[in-house]
């Protein structure tokens, strides 16, 4: 259990967290149902109001396709999970799912300030893990093996294509906008994570070279300082 914790931590905290709210949710009548949406829902008004809660809560419920997305989690979560760590994978989907959620809306509520979209649509319901997950998925393709990146190619595939997560771009749609910044969002983090790692294991490196001396076999058995040679 603890190797499971240690490589898959974050995959199954927040697979896990995803099901019992699920759970909780569908135990609730219509009109709870209905108020704790309408309470988690990171749109305009909410985010306005009481940003961290419903930027936390979103992440966790939906109103449909139950079954589908622990399965959509799984194909992403624990590949990015297992190549890029628990601490690092959490802080890449988290950016993603926030800087998605305010990039989106901040764009909606300039539209709606601007006379171009009703008062409306600042109660919009907008909630969901897509977001996380889109995340994960790109972890997955930048960082994973061979298998790690299929899974999550097919992953993105069924998001895209029947999920329509970027359907509307052109017309500026939120959930459009918001699955691209979060996509970006970690594309740019896993970016930036790599080349620090990179760049820290090169410095490893280097340290060990100069902690072993050093030492290059000579080209020149005859000259000064080959160990080997007959020396000066």
């Amino acid at each position: 259990m603890r190797v499971l914790l240690r490589r898959y931590g974050f995959a199954v905290a927040y697979l896990a967290g995803f099901v019992a709210a699920e759970l909780a949710y569908t135990l609730l009548d219509p009109d709870a149902q209905a108020r704790l949406i309408a309470w988690a829902s990171t749109n305009v008004a909410n985010l306005e109001h009481e940003p961290v809660g419903p930027l936390l809560v979103s992440a966790f419920v939906t109103p449909g396709f139950f079954a589908a997305w622990p399965v959509l989690m799984g194909l992403a979560l624990f590949g990015a999970n297992r190549a890029l760590g628990n601490a690092r994978t959490a802080l890449v989907c988290l950016a993603g799912h926030v800087i998605g959620s305010l990039v989106s809306e901040g764009i909606l509520a300039y539209r709606i300030d601007a006379g171009q979209l009703s008062a409306a649509n600042r109660h919009i319901t907008d909630v969901g893990p897509s977001y996380v997950v889109l995340s994960a998925i790109v972890i997955a393709l930048a960082c994973g093996g061979w298998l790690v990146r299929a899974l999550a190619a097919v992953d993105l595939a069924v998001l895209v294509f029947p999920g329509q997560v970027f359907g509307g771009l052109s017309q500026i749609d939120v959930s459009a906008v918001g699955h691209l910044t979060a996509a970006v969002t970690a594309a740019v983090a896993t970016a930036l994570i790599l080349s620090r790692r990179n760049r820290n294991q090169s410095q490893d490196q280097n340290s060990s070279d100069r902690g072993s001396g050093g030492y290059v076999t000579d080209a020149h058995p005859d000259q000064v300082g080959d160990r080997g040679g007959a020396g000066a």
